[in-house]
């Protein structure tokens, strides 16, 4: 029962506090993504707005005539003729912009923090002109006969990228940390495309759009370009290496994955893809950072299940050792019954289940002894009535057999034998009638011996016995007439008159410590089905009238000495009979 039950609580608490953890554990993963997701957002509304700031520019440079001019000439000409348009000047300034578009250029390096080149490329020049932080203009020829940047430039590339290697080349700059973007720029009087307008921004500054996030966001934030290039890592590990956690061309190609979370080896990872500008921003969160921020609750819940599981097995525990205490108790008080202790009481003055077993127990055994008084001596003494009408009953039989057998030899031979045979009668008469206060086993074998005399004498020339007993074994207590009886069925019911080898054995030996004694013969024997009711008459309870002689000796073995002791009979036919009477060796109840 205790295993049961404390089997039972145990899987449910656990199962409880597995789906309480689950749960909670859930919405902490949920709540950090969520917070990274909002961090992604930011970042992505920056990228934007630094993207739709450069957009600006160009339509800025489109508004002013006068600049929009001067640069579609900077960009159509070499720069010496520049410089001689602006000194002659070729065209009238009609607002207050600065119509200088190196200066324009240059300043637009000047006032954007986040800016770290402009650089302009020439289509019909071929030369790439860059406008850095230090306050330096080159201008380069980058021409297809010394440079893959025409090439570049030809492409078709996503609004926001990686800066192009060929370009950082001919720029000499190699910092990872950088991201650009690029902008076509066509002539307004023509609509020509003279150009490219191409800003290297510093990928640091992405950073300020996390200045909200820095106390509850976990994990990194990188965006990535179309071609898996790290534009931005707020770890900063990944610039200048691949990303090992998500295929860009995957994720550029399939919008089913924007805004999802996914395990990716031991990470938890967010994508929010951009389409459109070509980047990927990328969320990922170790997975052991996220078991730390529900570590306090894990900690937690294992407290108050393992506090649960130990009231639900110790509670229980105590009551059924307490229970199992008394049970022991009571099992105790039983066996000191069984073993005749009748004075036994158990003390329980509790009302429950154990105790009014108790309570009845203790009724039993005081109506058991009232039982005894009252009903079991007044039993043994209608037995020992019984057992005086018994042998009453025995004597006249005994004596009608013996008498028939004399008149027999006496009609039949005349009156040779017949003073042997009064003699051994009238003694054995005599050994039946005596009454002796101790019947011993010689006693009975003497009885036994006188009565198979008159029959030797009768059958002296076909008929012999043996009696085999150790000296020791005489002054056993014997039943009267436990023996005779078995020796007469013989003679009456197994001799045969027409053979000349009839023979009886007594034989007495002790075995599995009790006093066997058997009788056997060689004579008639008995039938199986016959043999069956022997069995079944000395089975029964009840006296049918029938087999007086062996019920008798039976019966009173089986109640002077009990279950163990009586008859046992083994015959075949035409093979003869073995009785085997069992004696206890001790002594026993007078005769």
């Amino acid at each position: 029962m205790l295993f049961i039950f404390s089997f039972i609580s145990i899987i449910t608490i656990i199962t409880l506090s597995y789906i309480v953890f689950r749960s909670v554990a859930d919405a902490t993963i949920r709540r950090e993504l969520e917070v990274q997701k909002a961090a992604m957002e930011s970042v992505d509304r920056y990228i934007r707005q630094q993207y739709e700031a450069v957009q600006d520019m160009v339509s800025d440079l489109h508004r002013n005539e006068a600049l929009s001019a001067n640069t579609s000439y900077f960009m159509e000409h070499p720069y010496a003729d520049y410089v001689q348009h602006l000194t002659e000047g070729f065209y009238t300034n009609r607002d207050d912009y600065s119509t200088d578009a190196q200066t324009h250029f240059q300043n637009l390096v000047v006032e954007h923090a986040s800016i770290r080149h402009v650089l302009l490329y020439s289509a019909d020049q071929q030369y790439l002109s860059n406008f850095s932080r230090n306050m330096e203009f080159k201008q380069r020829y980058v021409n297809a006969a010394h440079s893959f940047v025409p090439d570049v430039m030809a492409m078709e590339t996503p609004n926001i990228s990686a800066p192009n290697y060929w370009v950082r080349k001919s720029i000499d700059e190699w910092d990872p940390a950088l991201y650009a973007i690029r902008v076509p720029i066509n002539n307004k009087q023509t609509l020509k495309n003279v150009g490219q307008f191409m800003v290297f921004l510093d990928s640091e500054s992405v950073g300020q759009a996390l200045a909200n996030y820095t106390n509850s966001l976990k994990g990194d934030i990188v965006v990535l370009s179309a071609q898996g290039t790290v534009l931005f890592d707020s770890s900063g590990q990944y610039y200048g290496h691949s990303y090992p956690y998500v295929n860009v061309e995957e994720a550029l190609f399939d919008s089913r994955g924007s805004g999802t979370a996914n395990k990716v080896q031991d990470r938890y990872v967010n994508q929010l893809i951009s389409a459109d500008e070509g980047y990927v921003v990328i969320g990922a969160v170790p997975a052991s950072e996220i078991v730390e921020a529900y570590a306090g609750i894990r900690h937690t819940i294992l407290l108050l299940s393992f506090l649960c599981l130990l009231f639900a097995v110790l509670v229980p525990a105590l009551f059924i050792m307490n229970f199992a205490k008394r049970t022991r108790r009571i099992i105790r008080f039983m066996h000191k019954v069984k073993e005749g202790d009748l004075t036994a009481r158990i003390h329980d003055p509790r009302e429950d289940e154990l105790g009014q077993i108790a309570s009845s127990f203790n009724d039993m055994l005081i109506e058991m002894n009232q039982y005894i008084e009252r009903v079991y001596k007044a039993e043994i003494r209608q037995k020992e009535t019984e057992l005086v009408a018994l042998q009453a009953r025995i004597n006249p039989h005994f004596l009608y057999n013996t008498l028939e057998v004399i008149r027999m030899r006496a009609v039949s031979q005349g009156a040779r034998d017949v003073g042997d045979m009064i003699y051994s009668l009238s003694v054995l008469f005599k050994s039946q009638v005596q009454q002796k206060s101790n019947h011993t086993l010689k006693d009975e074998l003497e009885a036994c011996r006188l009565y198979l005399e008159l029959f030797r004498i009768r059958y002296k020339d076909i008929f012999i016995y043996k009696i085999k007993v150790d000296s020791r074994f005489y002054a056993c207590p014997a039943v009267k007439l436990s023996l005779q009886p078995l020796v007469e069925n013989y003679v009456i019911h197994g001799i045969r008159t027409e053979r000349a080898d009839n023979r009886l054995d007594i034989e007495v030996k002790e075995a599995r410590g009790m006093l066997m004694i058997e009788v056997r013969d060689n004579g008639k024997g008995i039938t199986a089905d016959r043999l069956d009711e022997i069995h079944q008459e000395l089975a029964c309870q009840e006296e049918s009238g029938r087999m007086f002689g062996l019920r008798s000796v039976h019966s009173r073995l089986r109640f002077l000495y009990g279950p163990d002791y009586g008859i046992t009979i083994e015959s075949k036919p035409d093979e003869g009979t073995t009785i085997q009477v069992r004696y206890p060796v001790e002594e026993g109840t007078d005769a």
